[in-house]
């Protein structure tokens, strides 16, 4: 009798992108490089010697060319680009994050385990949710439940025969290519999940407002963007969230400036809905959660109008930055 063929592990590399991430690229490299075949550095114009520091690591680097319109999608695609020919598995991480030594042999074993998985995500959070209530909402964003999920974020363990399969991302998306993507596979057969464990350290450094903003409407035009994309099908992506933020932040503030003219029905129901809302968000969020959930469709509302007027002009927007 012959025994059986001895077990060949999946070979694992990772992809980081980052611009002028400083020391926190640093520690994004040093946190992965004990733990996979090949790094690969993405970089997006960084002037802050990233490029240089990256390659002192020995870490392959790809420096995107940046006279075509950056995308967080465009630089990932451009990392997956390095990997033609291979076969396993990649994380996918942003520059800004620091990955759990105990994540990727986690992560690799569910996706050994579980074949109809492509992708692999666990608990992101921010490194310093105390500094600010904006890095607060951030941490409560990325606390998803476990299990099966619809889609994943920026950091996630994926089989790169999946990723093949569906061509990378979409590398027009200014913001959620990852659902987006996620959804292609899901179209596939191919499965999402999260399970429960610690994946990494976030460092989202948002302690302005004005930055808080731009993030959601960033979102707003990500909303917007995906509902035309595959609104329409029966996945109806993204669809329920541009109405919400049509609604909440467009249509009802309308009607409240309307009712400064004449009273009517409608115009008095606008009235109280926000404090209705609030009052049933309130027990399930905490209230300044809550409060800046309602504020922030206004944000959203904005980013949807802006993709709506892009796409009547026939222009495509260049990345919106917070940070």
């Amino acid at each position: 009798m012959t025994g059986s063929p001895a077990y060949t592990p999946p070979l694992i590399s990772a992809v980081v992108i980052g611009r002028n991430e400083g020391t926190r690229l640093l520690t994004c490299l040093a946190s992965l490089q004990p733990q996979i075949h090949r790094l690969i550095y993405v970089d997006s114009g960084s002037s802050d010697g990233s490029t240089k520091a990256a390659l002192a690591l020995g870490v392959e680097v790809v420096e995107l060319d940046m006279a075509r319109p950056f995308t967080a999608a465009r630089a990932r695609n451009a990392g997956l680009d390095r990997l033609q020919g291979e076969q396993g598995f990649v994380q996918l991480v942003d520059g800004d994050c620091e990955v759990d030594a105990s994540w990727i042999p986690q992560a690799a074993a569910f996706l050994q385990h579980h074949p109809e998985v492509a992708v692999v995500c666990g608990r992101r959070r921010e490194r310093f949710p105390e500094a600010s209530i904006y890095n607060q909402l951030c941490d409560s964003e990325w606390d998803t439940p476990i299990g099966e999920a619809r889609a994943c974020g920026g950091d996630a363990l994926m089989r790169l025969e999946a990723l093949r399969a569906v061509a990378g991302y979409r590398a027009d998306l200014i913001a959620g290519e990852e659902p987006e993507m996620c959804l292609r596979l899901r179209r596939k057969g191919w499965k999402i999940w999260r399970i429960d464990a610690e994946m990494t350290l976030h460092d989202a450094q948002m302690t302005r407002f004005g930055q808080w903003w731009k993030r959601s409407r960033r979102a707003g035009y990500a909303f917007a963007q995906g509902a035309a994309l595959h609104g329409a099908s029966p996945d109806r992506h993204w669809v329920t969230e541009t109405r919400r933020a049509l609604l909440w932040g467009g249509a009802l503030p309308l009607a409240l400036l309307l009712s400064t003219v004449a009273i009517t029905p409608w115009a008095l129901l606008a009235a109280v809905i926000y404090p209705l809302q609030l009052a049933r968000l309130t027990p399930r969020m905490g209230l300044r959660p809550a409060c800046f959930s309602l504020l922030g469709k206004f944000a959203e509302c904005a980013g949807v109008a802006e993709y709506f007027w892009d796409r009547l002009r026939g222009k495509n927007r260049k990345i919106l930055e917070y940070k």
